[in-house]
């Protein structure tokens, strides 16, 4: 239900109480007010991605929207500044923290480090490619295949990690996106 609809449909039961009106009809307005400012702020955003070369770059991998491409974009700033693709993940704390005393090596969790915006808009957009985009490629059926061995968290997390590396490695090598049939990955 979109905010007109549910608006149209609640201000008329709202508005025959005059007990419910003084109460209900100012959030109602609020309501439509911060609605109102979410499309123009959602706007902006996608505006502001579309316009930028890099970012549009990104949005061609799956599950990563205009939010995860100016967000990426603007943490790592200039790819020059990490030497290898595989160190901007654990910049961003996507790497297992690492507990090694004595002999024993027990990796746990992610570290955490970083920036956790960037952390977060990573796992969103890896939680988004494994679960509700259609286009199939080569990560996500690897992010699948995990996820039947590791567990949900573990395999997005294992895809964010990905993402991070491939979306620098784009940015880094100025290539785009392939997409590859899943026979072809298989």
């Amino acid at each position: 239900m979109d905010q007109g609809s549910f608006d149209q449909r609640v201000r008329p039961l709202i508005e025959a109480d005059p007990d419910l009106s003084r109460a209900l009809l100012p959030l109602l307005d609020a309501r439509a007010m911060l609605y109102k400012t979410y499309r123009e702020l959602d706007r902006r955003v996608k505006q502001a991605a579309s316009h930028d070369a890099i970012c549009l770059r990104f949005m061609a991998v799956p599950g990563v929207g205009p939010i995860a491409a100016l967000t990426f974009r603007a943490a790592v700033d200039d790819p020059a500044r990490f030497t290898s693709s595989r160190t901007v993940a654990a910049h961003f704390g996507l790497t297992p923290r690492r507990y090694q005393p004595g002999e024993t090596d027990n990796p746990g969790r992610t570290s955490k480090a970083g920036d956790s915006d960037v952390r977060a808009t990573l796992y969103a957009a890896a939680n988004a490619m494994m679960m509700r985009s259609v286009a199939s490629s080569e990560i996500k059926s690897w992010g699948l295949r995990l996820m039947r061995r590791k567990g949900r968290r573990r395999a997005v997390v294992a895809v964010a990690r990905k993402l991070a590396v491939i979306m620098h490695r784009m940015w880094a090598d100025n290539t785009e996106f392939r997409h590859r049939a899943l026979e072809a990955a298989v």
